[in-house]
């Protein structure tokens, strides 16, 4: 939490929006509604929430705060707007009003009505773009225990596709079956969004890319799998109760591996190891990049996107190391030029890839979390392309 007991007189700090999709707002009270809410830091030290009248009871119970109001509480002379988000915006700027509050300090997702409604009654208002983010970064045990639990189920997801693609059996066309009817993309995604709703987790859909359609390497990947082609697996599902995010990468290859997918994959391994290698507390983003693109280089593959005019055969990684993972799955910090200073308690995948035009892509990706001397990987399963 936010250390706010030396603010100034007349100064506090504000985080608004709605907790069920603020992150920045949900990390601070660690509690869940779908309507508009507020946390106001005080300079005694006071956390104080206004929200919803009907929350009130398990806000008391759940809420990391000291106080809990409803937008009742704090009706301007005007009175409230029919508008739930009107009306706790409003309460917000009475509120601050009567405790003397003359500036605020807001962070980089304070919705607009808010930030409009205090400054309309006189108070001084300044977004610092950095507030609340290195607190988020620096997971805490009960954060850290919330990432491996999402994490291991995560994994356990990839493996599961893995071996429906190695399972498979492939006609004289080369086409995957897997029980007598074809194998599609969509059809290894909607097992694995069945098998982790069953557990507990949702999110976004995960990426089973075939083949060419793997050369792109934020593409979801469509029908057809093939033998002999790489399958990027990449899934990043949410704990739809603590809404930590699980993100972990695995390649399959279903029957015989092209030389040349074998010689992608053995340098993107060793990049990883190389990253992970040197990932610790006071170390750049961006040295832990500089260490992947290292080793690419070494091995013969270039960093960076393809050219219109690239060769068939072209092969390159062209995005970043990894990135930072949290309540959302792609968060500060970026292992990439210009990546910050990593610190103790971040959250981070080390994903390096290499595309071919016409081959496909192979990633592979795990989550570490940063200590003072390493970084603990909280993945387990194999990194190999063959998973009969």
């Amino acid at each position: 939490m936010i250390e706010h007991s030396s603010l100034p007189e007349g100064h506090a700090i504000v985080f608004a929006g709605i907790p069920a999709v603020n992150n920045a707002l949900y990390h601070q009270i660690r509690f869940s509604v779908g309507d508009p809410a507020a946390l106001i830091l005080l300079p005694n030290g006071m956390r104080f929430l206004i929200l919803r009248d009907i929350e009130m009871g398990r806000a008391r119970q759940y809420a990391r705060v000291d106080k809990v109001g409803c937008p009742a509480d704090y009706t301007p002379a005007s009175g409230l707007s029919g508008d739930r988000e009107t009306a706790t915006s409003q309460s917000v700027a009475e509120f601050l009003i009567l405790a003397g509050i003359k500036q605020v300090t807001g962070d980089r997702t304070m919705p607009l009505i808010f930030a409009n409604e205090i400054r309309s009654r006189g108070i001084d208002l300044a977004c610092d773009l950095d507030l609340g983010v290195i607190q988020r970064r620096q997971k805490d045990e009960e954060e850290i225990e919330w990432l491996r639990e999402a994490q291991s189920v995560t994994e356990r997801a990839v493996e599961y596709a893995c071996r429906m693609v190695a399972s498979a059996t492939a006609d004289e066309e080369g086409r995957l079956h897997l029980e007598s009817d074809l194998l599609t993309s969509e059809r290894v995604r909607n097992a694995v969004d069945i098998w982790l709703l069953e557990r507990g987790y949702g999110g976004p859909k995960c990426i089973v890319a075939g083949g060419k359609e793997g050369a792109d390497c934020h593409n979801y990947g469509a029908g057809q799998l093939f033998t002999e082609q790489p399958v990027i697996i990449d899934i990043f599902p949410q704990n739809r109760s603590t809404r930590y995010n699980g993100d972990c990468t695995r390649t399959v290859v279903h029957g015989a591996i092209p030389d040349q997918i074998q010689k992608m994959h053995a340098a993107v391994v060793e990049a990883k190891a190389a990253a992970e290698k040197i990932c610790r507390a006071g170390i750049t983003g961006e040295a832990v990049h500089a260490e992947t693109t290292r080793v690419i280089e070494q091995h013969g593959f270039p960093m960076g996107l393809p050219r219109e005019d690239s060769p068939a055969d072209f092969v390159s990684m062209p995005h970043g190391t990894g990135h930072g993972i949290g309540l959302e799955v792609h968060e500060p910090p970026l292992l990439d030029k210009g990546g910050p200073e990593l610190l103790v308690g971040d959250a981070l995948t080390i994903e390096p890839g290499l595309y071919h035009l016409t081959l496909g892509g192979i990633r592979v990706e795990d989550m570490v979390i940063v200590t003072e001397g390493g970084c603990t990987n909280l993945n387990s399963i194999p990194e190999g392309l063959n998973w009969d």
